[in-house]
């Protein structure tokens, strides 16, 4: 993760200041901002799934190509929950 995409995150969790050692975000900033982080991981790993998924695409319904289908809507789907 970038310091850019960071600093976008800190924005969007309502933080419009100076990001800087000792500065504190109230607790329902630093909750958007966990989530905000969880979900931009969350989606690394997917892309790193879809990566592994087109490798196997020309192989039909081979177990690793359902393994990784599965491991792909799994993580997706932890940011439903």
């Amino acid at each position: 993760m970038t310091q850019d995409e960071i600093n976008q995150m800190v924005e969007q969790a309502g933080f419009h200041g100076m990001l800087s050692i000792g500065v504190v975000m109230d607790s329902k900033q630093l909750e958007v901002f966990a989530k905000l982080v969880a979900a931009k991981e969350r989606e690394a790993c997917a892309k790193v799934c879809e990566e592994i998924k087109n490798k196997y695409n020309n192989l039909g319904d081979s177990a690793e190509r359902v393994a990784v289908e599965w491991c792909l809507e799994s993580i997706r789907a932890r940011g439903n929950a």
